[in-house]
């Protein structure tokens, strides 16, 4: 039996998505055999995201102030508010280039079956936020599951309620994707989502 400082890193390791108690145990062993630096950095780098990182008043991202640089930047459209999921999300976003507006982050999505209703998203915060008299559109850019669908829609109903503009992200063929590799359900998608061609 492994001494209860090793099993106690084990199990804590194992609450990162996707590690199993295998997973779990190499890392443990890893860390303490061949890199207790890194594990010092590893729990030095831990203490302080908790320690210091708040959600943005604005945005509800992590950020070390009230309210995130993004948010404060006035080379931002505060008329856009895009509506992700994550702050991964948030970040793969920005990798576009594509989009100069606001966000926020849901921290989640709606999935009855793990207990994540409307209430825990704490959507009247996303509310009060897009009602500000400045934000003229809402993007959802929520993800193409059952519960991001869910949530969309569940945003969606709301904010047109309002008045508000609410528009979806589109989905279809991918670039540089070849028909024949892309899945049947993608490609139905695409046809319904077609555009005219500029002339």
């Amino acid at each position: 039996m492994a001494p209860r400082p090793l099993e106690g890193l084990i199990q804590a390791l194992r609450c990162l998505p996707g590690v199993g108690p295998k997973s779990a145990q190499r890392m443990a062993y890893h860390l303490l055999q061949h890199d207790r630096k890194g594990a010092e950095m590893l729990a030095a780098a831990l203490g302080h995201a908790l320690q210091d990182l708040l959600r943005c008043q604005r945005c509800n991202t992590f950020s070390e102030k009230e309210v995130c640089e993004r948010c404060q930047s006035p080379r931002r459209d505060p008329t856009l508010l895009c509506v992700v999921e994550t702050p991964v999300d948030l970040n793969m976003m920005e990798q576009t280039l594509a989009y100069q507006g606001l966000y926020y982050v849901l921290m989640g999505r709606i999935s009855p079956l793990d207990g994540h209703g409307p209430r825990q998203l704490g959507l009247e915060h996303l509310m009060a936020r897009a009602l500000d008299g400045v934000v003229e559109e809402v993007i959802l850019a929520t993800n193409y599951t059952n519960e991001g669908e869910a949530t969309a829609h569940y945003i969606s109903s709301l904010l047109a309620e309002k008045g508000l503009k609410v528009s979806r992200l589109a989905r279809g063929v991918p670039v540089g994707g070849e028909l024949e590799f892309v899945d049947s359900g993608t490609l139905a998608q695409a046809f319904r989502e077609r555009r005219a061609v500029m002339k």
